[in-house]
């Protein structure tokens, strides 16, 4: 009986591996685009799971996002949302949503009075050239919003 991937010697064929492994590399390189993780979700749903029934207006917060960004997979994005920060006036949270990312949910941030300023930074992945909502509920519960969008030569999140 004779086992695959061994040489006559008992030893693995060098050979019949790399010829393996090139095999699965043109299998995943080739793989349809539809292979990708379906979206399951609306980007309003999301937001409406978010916010509920209440009205969001546009002004204080403010998204950072480059317009023009090379590679999808490592964006720069930063939200800042006008507020005191004290104990009477601060944000409890913040929601950033996107339109064409496999989930339209990219991050939900909890804020507390004590964090001194309503102020975060931090590096996404987009699928495509979108458009990325922050929302900020505020601890009377008013929403407030910002969008902006970001067109993206070399998408990410394409992994099925």
């Amino acid at each position: 009986m004779r086992t695959v991937g061994l040489g006559r010697t008992g030893r693995v064929d060098r050979r019949r591996v790399l010829a393996g492994a090139a095999g699965t590399m043109l299998a995943v390189a080739l793989r349809p685009a539809a292979a990708a993780v379906p979206r399951t979700e609306t980007t309003d749903s999301a937001i409406r799971r978010f916010a509920g029934d209440n009205p969001i207006q546009s002004g204080r917060v403010s998204v950072d996002l480059p317009p023009l960004v090379d590679n999808g997979n490592t964006v720069p994005l930063g939200i800042t949302v006008e507020s005191p920060m004290t104990q009477a006036d601060h944000v409890r949270r913040i929601g950033v949503f996107n339109e064409k990312n496999p989930q339209p949910n990219v991050v939900t941030l909890h804020l507390r009075p004590g964090a001194g300023r309503a102020q975060v930074a931090t590096r996404i992945r987009l699928a495509d050239t979108q458009r990325i909502t922050a929302i900020a509920e505020m601890s009377d519960g008013t929403y407030w919003s910002a969008s902006a969008d970001a067109i993206v030569t070399l998408a990410a999140c394409l992994e099925g």
